[in-house]
């Protein structure tokens, strides 16, 4: 056959490679036909031992889980004392000590700071009660409660009615604050 050029390509039929010729030539393994032998025979003696190991490991695993069975031994309880111990070596780490500890001084700094933030407002409270201002208020809350009561207590000596007296009361209230004029007879106060 002629080859044909195309290119850089040159193009020409297949031939037909004998395997055989292909499998006898061992480029890189200087191996003699003893030795090949040899390791054949080594190669088969392992592939059976290893099917017997993986024979006596299924019988081993095969007796092992009769064993467990006859103990009542469940999936579930082993989870559980797999989970037990799990937790009881994390709990005996170095990692969860110091963890725990620093979890018991974060909890305490935070009791000691609202301590703190309520002896602050205890003490804001107690300088508040003792101003002026605050002072002057609970008088008139006193003076309108003593009011208020004496007025019931007259009012019900005298048959008045409870709607009666929170009027008057209203209206005495509203005369007593500074700065308000004192309403009309009859009518509300507008302070």
């Amino acid at each position: 056959m002629e080859a044909k050029q195309q290119g850089l390509l040159e193009t020409r039929p297949l031939q037909e490679v004998d395997e055989d010729a292909v499998l006898d030539i061992d480029l890189g393994n200087t191996v003699s036909e003893e030795e090949r032998e040899l390791m054949e025979m080594e190669l088969a003696k392992l592939e059976e031992e290893i099917l017997t190991l993986k024979q006596v490991l299924t019988a081993k695993e095969k007796h092992h889980a009769e064993l467990k069975v006859k103990l009542g031994i469940s999936p579930l309880s082993e989870f559980k004392q797999n989970f037990n111990k799990s937790w009881h070596d994390m709990q005996t780490s170095t990692a969860y000590k110091k963890t725990q500890e620093t979890i018991s001084n974060a909890g305490q700094m935070a009791s000691m700071a609202f301590s703190n933030v309520g002896s602050a407002i205890s003490r804001k409270i107690g300088d508040m009660r003792s101003s002026t201002s605050f002072k002057s208020f609970e008088e008139k809350v006193e003076n309108t409660v003593s009011t208020l009561k004496s007025k019931v207590g007259a009012s019900s000596n005298s048959g008045g009615s409870f709607e009666d007296v929170l009027s008057s009361t209203a209206n005495a209230s509203s005369q007593d604050l500074p700065g308000c004029p004192n309403p009309a007879a009859g009518s509300e106060p507008q302070c």
